[in-house]
């Protein structure tokens, strides 16, 4: 596999833009090209369906709360890595948590920390070195 070095940060609501700049900071610090799109996997479905089909991002972050539907249905369309965020909306951000990372079997979701988007950058700058994305 050979990479781009582009990621592909998706969240689900404005309100989570917060944790989505985090993220490019890392990737822009480390000189990797990124992309913010919000999309909701049950507001735009469709319209994430077809960012994901068309993106040519080498990974994928999505961050999300509550149900944190928005990281499994990436990873159900997509053999790219995935890497979810859980956000705290609510409990604590242990709902998300436990939702992104109990995927089933096939469709892959490597997790970070609640509210660590951060690492989930760190992480994919990680895999990007792996396939020759970043040096």
């Amino acid at each position: 596999m050979v990479c781009k070095g582009k990621v592909a940060i998706i969240i689900g609501s404005e309100r989570d833009q917060e944790f989505a700049e985090r993220a490019a900071s890392v990737l822009r610090e480390h000189g990797v090209e990124y992309e913010i799109r919000v999309l909701s996997a049950h507001r735009n479905p469709v319209e994430l369906s077809e960012y994901i089909d068309r993106s040519d991002a080498d990974i994928f972050i999505a961050m999300a709360g509550l149900a944190a539907h928005l990281p499994g249905f990436i990873a159900s369309r997509t053999s790219k890595p995935v890497i979810g965020v859980p956000l705290s909306v609510a409990l604590g951000g242990l709902d998300a948590l436990l939702s992104i990372v109990q995927m089933p079997r096939g469709v892959p979701v490597a997790t970070v920390g609640i509210n660590n988007a951060e690492n989930a950058a760190y992480l994919a700058l990680r895999i990007l070195r792996l396939c020759g994305g970043v040096e």
